[in-house]
């Protein structure tokens, strides 16, 4: 079982920027998020259900929601066990708690999830 840990949630104001990370650890073959598992960033406001931001396959393949293409860019460090995802120019449509998830096939999750970390735009 994987363990996933986000960080660098915070308070923005609205045209700023943040960069979440995603730090794995557990009982993969070698602890690594980079031998077989896609990845993904997926968001949840108050009263709406889970969506996919971004996700990342092994081999660097990038996928985007339409209302973050441009502004949002998810990356992987497999030597850190780390997925990334800068984030530009926000909106206060982009408040939400950001999640990361493991083994992402098709947009959704078929690993773990980590806690979560909130995501407020706001002047």
């Amino acid at each position: 079982q994987v363990q996933l840990v986000e960080s660098g949630g915070g308070l923005v104001q609205p045209g700023g920027s943040l960069t979440l990370s995603c730090t794995a650890s557990g009982s993969e073959p070698s602890g690594s998020i980079g031998l077989s598992n896609a990845m993904g960033w997926y968001r949840q406001a108050p009263g709406k259900p889970r969506e996919l931001v971004a996700d990342i396959a092994t081999s660097g393949l990038t996928k985007y929601a339409e209302s973050v293409k441009g502004r949002f860019t998810i990356s992987r460090d497999n030597a850190k066990n780390t997925v990334y995802l800068q984030m530009n120019s926000l909106k206060p449509e982009d408040t939400a708690v950001y999640y990361c998830g493991h083994d992402v096939r098709d947009g959704r999750v078929f690993g773990s999830w980590g806690q979560g970390t909130q995501v407020t735009v706001s002047a």
